[in-house]
């Protein structure tokens, strides 16, 4: 599995901390993290959580990332701004249980946790805590066991609804604010990790015109 970490500005100097705990887990399991950024406070670069939800809308649906880790201060701004996207379904993940429920009970293809509210003492192992029982095992078996099916069943009428309200993403893209949508996809290593991965022929192409017109802006 392609896991994406995206960090926004307020929380730019754990980006090391987070991304070292969610490597620690993840790469064992098998599956590959790539970091979109923030790395640093320093970047040229400023990601804020409305970003964080464009740019995991952008990964999701392009085939770049089949899962998204992002966050906040209190993790709730990417979470609503994630959920806002086409084909995003993120929980607000605080603890282990939570990572867990999550992954059993809806069964989403991204999280936002909170990197500044209770993050003291320990708290990269919390995060070990929350990726382990994020990624180990098969997600999406329900819990408790006998409401599985049922749970399924309203993850498929979930999914369904959300694409009946949202536009397909590359009508997104098209819709939002150029320069918002320029300034999110401006990470120094964002195209080379994008074009790497993602699969999708018209979200690729439409995201290559605007780092192209970018380029020209620059030269």
């Amino acid at each position: 599995m392609k896991i994406a970490l995206i960090i926004e500005n307020s929380q730019a100097a754990k980006s090391e901390i987070v991304h070292a705990a969610l490597t620690a887990v993840a790469e064992p399991l098998g599956h590959q993290v790539f970091h979109y950024g923030m790395y640093t406070p320093e970047d040229k670069t400023s990601l804020t959580y409305v970003m964080n939800g464009l740019l995991a809308g952008i990964l999701l649906n392009s085939g770049a990332a089949d899962f998204v880790v992002t966050g906040c201060g209190t993790g709730m701004g990417s979470m609503l701004a994630c959920n806002a996207m086409p084909g995003v379904f993120c929980g607000l993940v605080i603890d282990p249980t939570d990572a867990f429920l999550f992954g059993q009970i809806n069964d989403g293809n991204a999280i936002s946790m909170p990197y500044a509210k209770g993050f003291g003492w320990a708290a990269e192992l919390n995060l070990q805590d929350c990726y382990r029982k994020l990624f180990e095992g098969e997600r999406g078996l329900g819990y408790p066991k006998e409401r599985a099916q049922i749970m399924a069943t309203n993850r498929g009428i979930l999914k369904s609804l959300k694409a009946a309200t949202c536009k397909d993403m590359l009508s997104a893209l098209k819709a939002v604010d150029p320069d918002l949508l320029k300034a999110a996809i401006a990470g120094e290593r964002f195209s080379d990790l994008f074009f790497a991965n993602a699969t999708d022929q018209g979200i690729r192409d439409y995201i290559k015109s605007l780092v192209d017109d970018r380029a020209m802006a620059e030269a």
